[in-house]
């Protein structure tokens, strides 16, 4: 019975990591065909926007979950220009999370994609650092979607982080206030296979993107090449 139990841990030792890899790397190809889809959409995110972005988080499918009155919990990537000042290609994804009471009573329990667009280094440093309170911490609104930004307001062009949402294929600006986002160690664990910051995914290149955000970096890398500040 002992030589059973010990065959059993030892497979479990074996295959959950390798199983936590498969999860993770499949939450990462999701991401990049959530992003390639919105991108190649009429009347989507302003192709001026962006150019303007220091980082992007995709969560697809985030899900209603029983957290007292509602709320939601998803999972997903965030990818960023490279280089301290946020200028460069976009690098290797760090997992992320979302956390929130409010987003269940939008979602109605359907499944719904976000994109988020990190609009400048300080919203991009806090949420790689640590939890990050969207409205608190880092001033947050609605995005605005279309060919062009005349119907932006002041809020929206000063928000550090821009929300998006996508449900039954209607794409729309959604307000995230109140929730939260934290980088995901273990899924970064699971993904790079060692222990490794989201900064030093991020901000130190300490490991090559993997395989599977092959399109997520591609359309990203296509769509908006070049960072712009102006």
């Amino acid at each position: 019975m002992k030589r059973v139990l010990s065959v059993l841990v030892l497979i479990s030792l074996i295959c959950l990591p390798a199983f936590a890899q498969k999860k993770e790397n499949e939450r990462i190809e999701n991401a990049g065909k959530v992003m390639t889809e919105i991108l190649n959409v009429p009347d989507n995110i302003p192709p001026q926007l962006m150019p303007k972005a220091a980082c992007v988080i995709v969560l697809p499918s985030v899900v209603k979950v029983a957290l007292g009155i509602g709320g939601s919990y998803g999972r997903g990537v965030m990818t960023c220009r490279g280089g301290k000042e946020f200028k460069e290609a976009w690098g290797a994804p760090s997992m992320i999370a979302l956390e929130g009471g409010s987003i269940g009573l939008q979602l109605g329990g359907q499944a719904t994609d976000f994109v988020l667009l990190v609009m400048n280094d300080r919203g991009a440093q806090g949420i790689l650092s640590s939890k990050v309170k969207l409205g608190a911490d880092a001033a947050a609104a609605a995005g605005p979607k279309g060919r062009d930004l005349s119907a932006a307001t002041d809020v929206t062009l000063r928000a550090e982080v821009l929300t998006y949402s996508r449900s039954r294929g209607v794409f729309a600006g959604i307000s995230l206030e109140g929730s939260t986002l934290r980088p995901d160690n273990d899924a970064n664990k699971s993904v790079y296979g060692k222990e490794v910051s989201a900064k030093d995914i991020v901000l130190n290149a300490a490991v090559p993107a993997p395989a599977s955000a092959k399109e997520l970096l591609g359309t990203l890398n296509q769509k908006a090449p070049k960072r712009s500040t102006k």
